[in-house]
């Protein structure tokens, strides 16, 4: 089974839908580096429509892209991995981390909002470190 594995994960569709995986990393995390600074300057409609336009729909396509990869990488067991039971946690926590405490303190500018701006932030940046520990080493598998 290796052997039959080792090939279907060197084509070209494996390969192109693993790059998308890794470019949606990109969309969905890469923007959080400047909200802070996006926050500072009080552009907050441009932060809103940032989130909700570009942030949350790349963590959506993330999720879609890595189950593409983990259906086509592996046997049926493959959600008891530990790994990839760990990063749809992880995963699950950043969608409800930017919708619940990220989506609505873009827009709020109170001290309030600002602190758990901060945490999402915080908390985000957190779950990526994770969620790459969990792709580069792969525990339990």
């Amino acid at each position: 089974m290796r052997g039959v594995l080792a090939i279907l994960l060197d084509t070209f569709s494996y390969r192109l839908m693993a790059m998308a995986h890794i470019l949606a990393v990109v969309v969905a995390f890469g923007p959080l580096l400047v909200y802070p600074q996006l926050r500072r300057t009080g552009d907050t409609a441009t932060l809103a429509a940032t989130h909700m336009r570009l942030t949350f729909p790349a963590l959506v396509v993330l999720w879609v892209l890595g189950m593409g990869l983990a259906g086509i990488s592996e046997d049926i067991y493959k959600m008891s991995q530990t790994w990839l039971a760990l990063s749809l946690v992880n995963w699950a926590i950043l969608v409800a981390v930017s919708w619940f405490l990220i989506r609505p303190a873009t827009i709020d500018t109170s001290e309030s909002g600002r602190s758990k701006f901060a945490a999402g932030i915080g908390i985000t940046h957190l779950g990526l470190v994770v969620g790459l520990a969990l792709m580069v080493w792969k525990p339990g598998f």
